[in-house]
């Protein structure tokens, strides 16, 4: 190794031996480096790459077995000589245990420093080709792949993660079978991925979803019979002398025969029968489907049944719940002939101002819901009050009165109509705060409730009623604009004498 080359850092807190040892090793052709302490000796390890340090132990601020302990830490392959004038069984102990190679009692003789510099360089030499070092090396590398194993499996995780979110937020088989192949080229990386529904019936495949290759052709449905195969697979080629099994024949559009690089498909089960296959294909090389990509599309798979599963499971609920509460609120209007019907005019009402204000369909929907159950909570009020032909008495009016809390507390316990429930409970309220059953004002009743409040109005108004005869549809119209500003909302009265030269149902 060639002195000029060769850097050493002379530490010690005595100037006059920093001085003869620094001009002592230049003369050599060595370059030296000194410092009156370990820390600044550290700064100068953190700059230059040394060869070799020679430090002595007594030394404010950083001693040199600290100074030792830390080197080691950096780089554990620098050679650090400790120099003392007060050798003692416990230094050497200690510097042995701070990887200290070697030991000089001072006063040290320069020529004995050099002979030590030049076999701790050729140890040091050896020292990296040493089995120590290879298994530092081996270890470092075990450590390395087992990081990489980590992220990958943390990769894994969080793709995962992503796909059930991604299902846990659709509402719609039609969103599901859209989720499912843009999950396929996003996360699978394909060129082009299809969803087909299966007909057991009429053995026939319907596309109802694809993604990616928007300029392939390929018919929207066919003829074909699905095997008895039902795990994911992939096929690494359909050329033309490809034979693949049949699940794939039932799968792989012949106009893409021989153009495809890789396949892979997955059949989509419900209550163990086919609902679906997934397939997924790359056009050109050097990548191939993976065992990962195919676990990806069979989970992608797993949570697209169990969407669409429970989609169609809420739906039947929701719908049997609906057909049931309505079915209550007929009968509770059957044991009125004066408002029969009522609950299905005031939603049509409300539906056609909620479409002039500009509502959303979801809206619309809401209201529908509402508007239809609006009265339910007369099913708690008594029928000598509900069906008193002359005027109610000030208690029973108070106990009519309860009858939009009785239904929103009747709907909100079902779990499925939050905000529909909110909107039975206060369409009884008046814009100036003078209504019930919480005495809300303006735009702290809710939107769809003061629109449901003037259709309920004015539905009353235009029918028949056991203490009184329908009123003509002229006056029923200038009580509401009276009343606009008080009892009803100026814009909700505004949407509705839009649509008040339309059809208004008055009875069916």
């Amino acid at each position: 190794m060639d002195k000029n080359s060769i850097k050493i850092l002379v530490v010690d807190d005595e100037e006059g031996i920093l001085d003869v040892t620094e001009a002592f090793f230049e003369r050599k052709g060595y370059q030296v480096y000194t410092a009156e302490n370990g820390a600044k000796a550290m700064d100068i390890v953190s700059r230059e790459k040394i060869d070799c340090v020679f430090t002595d132990i007594n030394m404010p601020v950083m001693d040199g077995l600290e100074l030792a302990e830390r080197i080691r830490h950096i780089e554990s392959t620098l050679p650090v000589v400790v120099m003392t004038g007060y050798p003692s069984l416990e230094n050497t102990i200690q510097t042995l245990k701070n990887g200290v190679v070697d030991y000089l009692i001072k006063p040290v003789n320069l020529e004995q420093m050099e002979l030590t510099l030049c076999r701790i360089l050729r140890e040091r030499g050896l020292f990296i080709e040493n089995l120590i070092l290879k298994e530092e090396v081996e270890r470092r590398e075990r450590l390395r792949q087992l990081n990489n194993e980590l992220i990958k499996k943390v990769e894994d995780v969080n793709t995962l993660n992503r796909v059930m979110e991604d299902f846990a937020t659709i509402d719609s088989s039609y969103e599901i079978f859209n989720k499912v192949v843009r999950l396929g080229v996003e996360e699978l990386k394909a060129d082009l991925v299809f969803f087909h529904v299966y007909s057991e019936q009429d053995n026939f495949l319907v596309l109802v979803g694809k993604a990616g290759a928007k300029n392939k052709k390929y018919p929207a449905s066919y003829s074909t019979d699905i095997p008895e195969q039902e795990k994911a697979f992939i096929i690494e080629s359909l050329g033309n002398d490809h034979t693949p099994c049949l699940i794939a024949d039932a799968v792989s559009i012949p106009s893409m025969r021989g153009q495809v690089h890789s396949f892979m498909v997955a059949p989509l089960k419900i209550r163990d029968k086919i609902f679906g296959v997934v397939s997924a294909y790359i056009f050109q090389g050097p990548r191939f489907f993976s065992e990962q990509d195919i676990y990806y599309l069979s989970f992608i798979t797993q949570k697209a049944a169990s969407g669409i599963e429970n989609i169609a499971l809420y739906e039947n609920i929701y719908e049997n719940l609906f057909s049931t509460l309505f079915a209550f609120v007929t009968a509770l209007e059957v044991r009125d002939l004066y408002t029969r019907k009522h609950s299905t005019r005031v939603a049509r009402v409300s539906h056609m101002i909620a479409g002039e204000m500009g509502c959303t369909e979801e809206e619309l929907d809401m209201i529908n819901v509402a508007g239809s159950l609006h009265d339910i909570g007369k099913i708690g009020i008594r029928d000598d009050i509900l069906l008193k032909p002359g005027r109610l008495t000030e208690d029973e009016y108070e106990k009519i009165k309860e009858h939009p809390a009785i239904g929103a507390d009747i709907i909100s316990k079902l779990g499925l109509w939050g905000r529909e429930a909110q909107i039975i409970r206060h369409h009884h309220e008046c814009f100036d705060g003078t209504g019930y059953p919480d005495g809300l004002k303006g735009e702290q009743i809710p939107k769809l409730a003061r629109i449901l409040s003037v259709a309920d109005s004015y539905d009353a108004m235009a029918s028949d009623r056991a203490y009184r005869k329908k009123m003509d549809k002229n006056v029923v119209l200038d009580i509401i604009i009276k009343n606009s500003g008080s009892q009803f909302d100026p814009d909700v009265v505004d949407a509705f004498l839009r649509v008040a030269d339309q059809d208004l149902p008055d009875d069916f």
